[in-house]
């Protein structure tokens, strides 16, 4: 008996050294800009605000992004940030890492491999030390499309992101991680190339094919203020005791919630349910207080009813604007010349990507137009698609921009029927004669 005792106050004494020498490390990334984007920056403050009231350290949280909300000459409260209506200023507190031009796919992937040399002289340096007995939450807010996800500058590729992370693994850059994704088609990041084995669990906003959602339109910013996926995950975490709460559980509360898209899981599900959200959202083995940061809508009666589709956003918001504005007035004019330009710009894509996929169909023995337009294929053919959408965005017009973002599974379907790149970009030559730029 006494040897038991003994063998059991070890154990006890050894869980408590792994728990002490294990650190906890997050990475925090919106991938756009601008006032309508407003929604992706104010997601990944409040993400911080979490992770720093839960005792993650400064140096262990590495945030990505642009920095023009807080001082913007469109911001009615200079200086503050907001997640939810009425609610509490998310940006006090916020390291400024990486911001502007030093938001890339480039360095986001340096920083998780550790690389210093690399980052060297841009932003504060700072990546990731983490090791085997660590753990790694990633949380990224962005537009997206089928296989990528946007940055200010430049996308990141599914293809290339699993290849940092399965370089993260064979380094041994962490015991589990989390991953979690707020954008369009997020469910293409890791559907079919995400392993199981690597000790990874990922959800995602939306499935392979479909939108992500904002939400939490704000009159007196005249924006949203949040992401649907997002800020159900985020206030479920404001509230819950998240270590009695296992990363299943908010995956089942936010799929629950999240009732515009379908919010899905991939890589280790068993990982998610054996493992709380405190493991990665927090330092704190025990805690019995609940956050309260926000007060939580549970029904989510208020977000049902706000939410759009993201490629809609820009013109839900100018919509409520002219609702609201006076007649004859000047910027009623100049807001019905934004909305007519924004149709505009939308049915010129739409006919660029339908021309771009007629040519190249001709080039073939195939006619099957009407499905590639209409239908939306599942991605393998990722080298294909890397190549046609590299040569869009060089020809034709930025991915960045969500309506552009939202008719590349277009082009998927195009590599998926087995036509080659160098035919695809041939049509591309023939449409894109001289590079669109966008005034948004």
């Amino acid at each position: 008996m006494k040897q038991q005792f003994v063998l059991l106050i070890a154990n006890l004494v050894l869980f408590e050294i792994n728990y002490i020498s294990a650190a906890h490390w997050a990475v925090l990334v919106a991938g756009s800009n601008g006032w309508y984007n407003y929604r992706h920056q104010a997601d990944v403050c409040h993400a911080y605000q979490i992770l720093h009231k839960n005792g993650i350290p400064d140096s262990n949280i590495i945030v990505m992004m642009y920095d023009d909300l807080a001082h913007n000459q469109q911001n009615p409260t200079k200086g503050i940030i907001i997640n939810h209506p009425n609610g509490t200023d998310v940006y006090h507190g916020v390291p400024h890492d990486y911001n502007g031009k030093n938001v890339t796919p480039k360095n986001f992937m340096n920083i998780l491999l550790g690389n210093k040399e690399a980052m060297q002289g841009i932003g504060s340096g700072k990546v990731l030390e983490s090791g085997p007995d660590d753990n790694v939450f990633i949380y990224f807010a962005d537009h997206g499309a089928v296989g990528l996800v946007a940055f200010p500058t430049g996308v990141l590729y599914a293809k290339d992101f699993n290849d940092t992370i399965m370089k993260m693994h064979s380094q041994n850059k962490y015991k589990q991680m989390i991953i979690y994704i707020e954008a369009c088609e997020s469910g293409s990041m890791f559907e079919n190339i995400l392993l199981n084995n690597i000790n990874i669990y990922a959800t995602t906003a939306s499935n392979s094919i479909e939108s992500s959602y904002a939400c939490y339109y704000d009159e007196k910013r005249q924006t949203y203020l949040g992401d649907l996926y997002s800020v159900v995950w985020m206030e479920d975490s404001d509230v819950e005791k998240i270590n009695q709460e296992s990363l299943y559980q908010q995956y089942l509360i936010t799929k629950k919630n999240t009732n515009t898209s379908h919010v899905m899981q991939y890589g280790d599900l068993i990982l998610g349910k054996i493992h709380n959200v405190s493991e990665f959202q927090s330092t704190e083995k025990q805690s019995d207080k609940s956050q309260h940061y926000f007060i939580q809508d549970y029904d989510n009666n208020g977000l049902q009813h706000d939410a759009v589709p993201t490629e809609s956003v820009r013109l839900s918001i100018i919509a409520r604007r002219l609702a609201n504005i006076e007649e004859n007035s000047f910027e009623k004019e100049n807001l019905e010349r934004q909305l007519t330009q924004l149709l505009n710009d939308r049915a010129i894509i739409i006919n660029y990507m339908q021309k771009i996929a007629s040519i190249a169909l001709s080039m073939t023995s195939g006619d099957y137009l009407e499905m590639i337009i209409e239908k939306h294929m599942k991605l393998t053919e990722h080298d294909c698609y890397i190549s046609v959408t590299q040569y869009i965005q060089e020809q034709c017009f930025d991915l960045q921009n969500e309506l552009v973002l939202n008719k590349l599974y277009i082009m998927v379907n195009l590599c998926e029927i087995g036509l080659d790149n160098f035919t695809i970009n041939q049509a591309i030559d023939q449409v894109c004669h001289e590079r669109i730029q966008f005034d948004y």
